[in-house]
């Protein structure tokens, strides 16, 4: 019973990170923007959370309870 409701929420999360990434700007170096190497992003004033958008933050938020979700549901007996 646990594990479907835990399944249920899961779907949610993967519809709403979905949602999340589709409505983001592209407007960083790619992969590598993510991680403070973009092109733009060289300045030294603050550090890469804190010159995230708050979509950004949502979206880092999101993936974080994503992969909990995912080791929770993958070690949960049957």
């Amino acid at each position: 019973m646990f594990k479907t409701i835990l399944s249920i929420l899961f779907l949610f999360l993967c519809i709403g990170l979905i949602g999340v990434i589709l409505i983001q700007h592209r407007k960083s170096g790619g992969f590598s923007g993510s991680f403070g190497g973009g092109g733009t992003q060289m300045d030294m004033s603050g550090s890469t959370w804190q010159r995230m958008s708050s979509l950004n933050k949502v979206t880092f938020a999101m993936t974080i309870i994503f992969i909990l979700f995912s080791i929770v549901l993958v070690k949960m007996p049957n």
